[in-house]
């Protein structure tokens, strides 16, 4: 398992990436819980315009094996979300890092806990 350098992560299993210009970061799920679930089957999200709060539940991921409640890593408002992944969950299991994104957030709040790579590898085992 190679969790991008790029990336943070959240004890949950989250993955957020570095904020553009208007300060809007992507989440998703690591590669570690998409194995850890199974074969995605269902996915909700959090809709545009929610406010999500850190370490806070904003959504769920169903798989074959159990449904698992899905963490916001930071504080923000939704400003989108991944209708590739509502459409076809599976995506979750088949690329986490790419088109298996969940949301893009505007962050007004970042915790201080979150983790680098190496950091969630050793985390996660």
């Amino acid at each position: 398992m190679s969790n991008p350098q790029q990336l943070r992560y959240s004890k949950e299993h989250e993955w957020l990436s570095a904020t553009d210009a208007n300060g809007v970061a992507t989440v998703g799920i690591t590669e570690f819980a998409a194995n850890a679930l199974g074969d995605v089957v269902y996915a909700q999200l959090p809709a545009v315009g929610d406010t999500v709060t850190a370490g806070e539940t904003c959504g769920e991921l169903e798989s074959t094996k159990s449904v698992s409640d899905l963490y916001a890593p930071v504080t923000g408002e939704v400003v989108e979300a991944n209708q590739d992944v509502v459409d076809d969950p599976s995506l979750v299991n088949t690329a986490p890092f790419e088109g298996g994104w969940l949301f893009k957030v505007k962050i007004t709040d970042e915790p201080a806990d979150l983790l680098t790579a190496d950091e969630y590898t050793d985390f996660a085992g």
